[in-house]
């Protein structure tokens, strides 16, 4: 059992929240009780993700999308104020980490599907993205194959089918990185999302574009700070997987 201050105060350090300007807070959004000895991780603070954590009782949600978005409406009103008393009437702390669990060099989203991909000598290449060298050329149908058992699902490829040796990829919706893939030389780039425009970039900048998925690209950063938390503090840890085809 641990103190939730002593949570947070860790994972703020361990991620240099200070470093990033984001789109959201990062750290403690929703304040329960103090004493945490369950975490449920999950990549974004839905509803079936409450309703799973508190099924399972625990004490903290630790997620990479969490609320009070740029923009966004401030009143706790309709879905998310739903949201906001579930967890505030179950007592459960949410925690969220956005750029700063894509960046970490050792949990961060991005290094962590690295290392799925079989690159574990892959580096950040140009702010967010990373990049890596496989050992061998692979063809796209390969790329492709490796991808999807990697994600468990097929990734939408466009562009030119071309084989592949470097490759860069940045989780999220990171489409627009494709010209930065480019400009380093890239064989092809990974995201989550695609736009329209995506298409023709692919096509006229050579570079093989694989759309895996928002949700598929990001759920390994979580995953790895809530083991990571959980051999820390002595804590149980349960990743929740809701379901996203984004």
């Amino acid at each position: 059992m641990a103190d939730l201050s002593d949570i947070v105060a860790f994972c703020d350090q361990l991620l240099d929240v200070t470093m990033f300007d984001d789109y959201c807070p990062n750290g403690l959004q929703v304040e329960g009780r103090r004493e945490v000895q369950s975490i449920v991780t999950g990549v974004t603070a839905s509803q079936a993700l409450i309703d799973a954590a508190v099924d399972a009782g625990a004490d903290l949600v630790l997620v990479h999308h969490g609320y009070f978005w740029r923009g966004e409406a401030a009143p706790l009103v309709g879905m998310k104020g739903r949201r906001i008393r579930a967890l505030m009437g179950a007592g459960i702390s949410l925690l969220a980490y956005h750029l700063p669990l894509d960046a970490h060099p050792e949990l961060g989203n991005n290094r962590q599907l690295g290392l799925r991909l079989g690159l574990p000598d892959a580096t950040a290449v140009d702010g967010l993205m990373w990049g890596g060298e496989f050992p061998r050329v692979l063809s796209p149908k390969h790329l492709s194959a490796l991808v999807g058992d990697t994600l468990g699902r097929v990734p939408l490829m466009v562009g030119p089918e071309h084989p592949v040796k470097r490759i860069a990829w940045c989780s999220g919706a990171a489409q627009s990185m494709i010209e930065q893939a480019a400009a380093g030389g890239f064989d092809a780039f990974i995201s989550g999302e695609i736009s329209e425009h995506t298409v023709h970039q692919a096509r006229e900048l050579g570079v093989l574009y694989l759309a895996a998925g928002h949700h598929a690209t990001e759920r390994f950063g979580v995953q790895a700070l809530g083991d990571k938390l959980g051999t820390r503090f002595g804590l149980q840890h349960r990743f929740v997987d809701i379901q996203n085809p984004v």
